[in-house]
């Protein structure tokens, strides 16, 4: 089952953050064949982070939750809350298959919230920006809540502009980099 997970940070924790840097990377590292995306958000235009994705394929529910707070950062109090999803790989690859690679161009996150009937469930033709791209499910997988992108855009409208504004509740754009170890 694959998982999208956000934490989000509490104001004023970069410090506490930097700090625990290699323990938050070395328990990514448990999971680096699970591991279909990661990295972090940050403020617009700047290095400050506001958070941390992982896009993980786990066995469970079970093991996910595990997975989310359980890691370093949330347990010493970095991040004020978690998104926690059941998604659907779409693309069918990992960030590491990005043909745009790790570096060049500005890469975001957009997360299109939404209820009801599914918005977007194909991806707009031009695939070869997008990184990662697919449904937030609920809990038992069966109902739409929103998708959720990983795309290099020139800007943060034209990556809004991957998902129909009209269909969702609320659209967030977020700058985001690829994370783990260089």
């Amino acid at each position: 089952m694959e998982f999208f997970c956000y934490h989000r940070d509490r104001p004023d924790t970069a410090t506490l953050r930097d700090e625990l840097l290699e323990e938050h990377w070395s328990y990514m590292d448990r999971y680096a064949a699970e591991m279909i995306a990661r990295g972090p958000t940050f403020s617009p235009g700047s290095d400050t982070a506001t958070g941390s994705v992982h896009i993980v394929d786990l066995p469970d529910l079970a093991t996910a939750r595990a997975f989310v707070f359980e890691e370093p950062n949330y347990q010493a109090g970095v991040y004020r809350n978690v998104m926690l999803r059941r998604w659907r790989n779409v693309l069918g690859r990992t960030m590491w298959d990005f043909p745009g690679g790790r570096e060049g161009g500005n890469r975001y996150l957009v997360l299109g919230l939404g209820f009801g009937q599914a918005a977007d469930p194909v991806p707009p033709p031009n695939r070869d920006e997008l990184i990662a791209y697919g449904p937030l499910l609920s809990d038992d997988g069966t109902t739409w809540l929103g998708n959720a992108v990983l795309v290099r855009a020139a800007n943060p409208d034209a990556a809004r502009a991957v998902l129909t504004q009209d269909l969702y509740s609320d659209i967030e754009v977020h700058d985001w980099e690829f994370g783990g170890r260089r």
